[in-house]
């Protein structure tokens, strides 16, 4: 059964097993206004958690992601770079990465306690 949650920095992770989907959330699109690139780690690359993995790039700044978990990047979602707003579109259905992992990120929080943090 997948489990959501989410980082302080606004980033949710849904994990599945040990493979999580990685993406931004509404309160961070929100917040960064009409995205304008995304750039995608590369297939393969060790990520560690609490650390930055790659940028996002919005009208208003560009701003790093942080990774919720330690692992190897399995998939990225393509389709973003051509359509970043995708995110903005569906910030919850429109994931970034996808990760094998090793070990998570002992900052991550529930959606309840995350609702909480954002008020």
């Amino acid at each position: 059964m997948a489990k959501l949650m989410f980082t302080k920095t606004h980033e949710w992770i849904l994990v599945d097993g040990q493979k999580g989907k990685i993406g931004l959330s509404d309160y961070a699109q929100k917040q960064l206004g009409d995205l304008v690139f995304i750039e995608l780690p590369a297939l393969g690359a060790k990520v560690a958690a609490g650390r930055a993995f790659m940028n996002v790039e919005s009208v208003k700044a560009v701003s790093e992601l942080n990774c919720p978990a330690t692992g190897f990047v399995l998939a990225v979602n393509n389709d973003l770079e051509a359509a970043p707003e995708k995110v903005n579109q569906d910030p919850m259905g429109a994931w970034i990465v996808e990760i094998e992992f090793e070990s998570l990120c002992d900052c991550l929080m529930s959606e309840d306690d995350y609702k909480k943090l954002i008020g």
